[in-house]
């Protein structure tokens, strides 16, 4: 497995991480423009790199409600 090689601006900790330990981080991935996705508890973990319009179509199902968490 290779680990995406994110952008200089680095991993970026989701807005809901201060509210559970459920933490999520995103990156840029260099190579692509895609985006990476990792445990912020595990930094040196495994990451799940996205195209960006596979990551684009997961945002707009969450944000229609077309995914619920429940």
């Amino acid at each position: 497995m290779t680990t995406p090689e994110i952008s200089a601006r680095g991993w970026h900790k989701s807005s809901y991480s201060a509210q559970a330990n459920d933490c999520v981080e995103t990156g840029l991935v260099v190579s692509s423009g895609g985006v990476a996705v990792r445990d912020s508890k595990d930094p040196q973990g495994p990451a799940l790199a996205f195209p960006t319009d596979a990551w684009t179509a997961f945002i707009t199902a969450i944000k229609t409600g077309e995914l619920s968490s429940t």
